[in-house]
């Protein structure tokens, strides 16, 4: 005799009655493959609890976890890329932009902001890879130079969040002035007697890299970030041999004196407050 009779042969749910996980509930790292909620990953910084991977996250959340109580003013929301040379590979350079910028919200490649940081006046640029790379054009470089005056003005501490494939090659000769005209508007800053920080993020490369990222007062890593001009597999079919465990990674750069140190972004906040004071004493 079965335990269990059912009266009926037929269950079925209403497909209004359905309860379906939300969209983007869940998260994978891209490390490890760990589940987690979208919440819980935001709670500790995009940083995986299990292997410690760092998720790439964008300048807003970057800036949410900088200034004190999320609380910032952005600068220079409306610039955005011309296309001065016409340019057209798989389809036109204006076009790419359009919907670039349709797909992702945003205006460009980089967006400047500036709050305080532990009560200390702080100007912050910060990169976005999911707009074309991250590549450097035109508006980066105008950006940076803006944010950097307004540094100037407030008398304030400047870091730039580098997060880039490096030059934006349909903006070609324009693109490479951009390495310029930061390093230039830095030198401007070290004689206002102002700190610049480097913080470089997975993946800093090509001319970023080359210039105005490797310049800092102080250059600060997340752990595990590719930080190169050309990439390992380039690197490796140029001089014909093996490259060392780790190559190119924030550790190796720090081994080697190219870092001053490495910041877990769970703590972010307080080793850059700790960062800026050292330059108020």
């Amino acid at each position: 005799m079965s335990w269990f009779n059912r009266k009926t042969d037929k269950i079925t749910t209403l497909t209004n009655d359905k309860k379906e996980t939300p969209e983007g509930y869940w998260v994978k790292c891209s490390n490890c493959k760990t589940l987690f909620t979208a919440e819980d990953l935001g709670k500790n910084n995009f940083v995986c609890d299990r292997c410690s991977h760092h998720e790439r996250i964008t300048a807003e959340q970057y800036f949410d976890l900088i200034f004190d109580d999320k609380k910032y003013k952005e600068m220079d929301t409306k610039l955005s890329s011309g296309d001065p040379l016409n340019f057209i590979d798989t389809k036109k350079y204006k076009d790419r932009v359009t919907a670039t910028q349709k797909n992702t919200g945003l205006k460009d490649a980089i967006r400047t902001a500036k709050g305080k940081l532990d009560g200390i006046d702080f100007v912050v640029a910060a990169m976005d890879f999911g707009f074309i790379g991250g590549s450097m054009g035109s508006v980066m470089g105008e950006k940076i130079a803006r944010a950097i005056d307004e540094a100037i003005k407030l008398k304030a501490p400047f870091m730039i969040i580098s997060k880039s494939g490096g030059a934006r090659m349909m903006e070609a000769g324009f693109s490479l002035m951009q390495m310029a005209k930061v390093s230039g508007k830095l030198g401007l800053l070290s004689e206002a007697g102002l700190p610049y920080i480097s913080y470089l993020t997975d993946p800093t490369t090509g001319g970023v890299t080359a210039s105005f990222a490797m310049l800092g007062d102080i250059n600060i890593a997340e752990p595990g970030a590719l930080i190169a001009f050309a990439g390992p597999r380039v690197v490796k079919e140029t001089i014909g041999r093996e490259l060392p465990d780790g190559f190119q990674t924030s550790e190796f750069l720090l081994e080697h004196g190219f870092l001053d140190y490495i910041i877990d972004r769970t703590e972010i906040r307080q080793k850059l407050a700790f960062s800026l004071k050292l330059f108020k004493n």
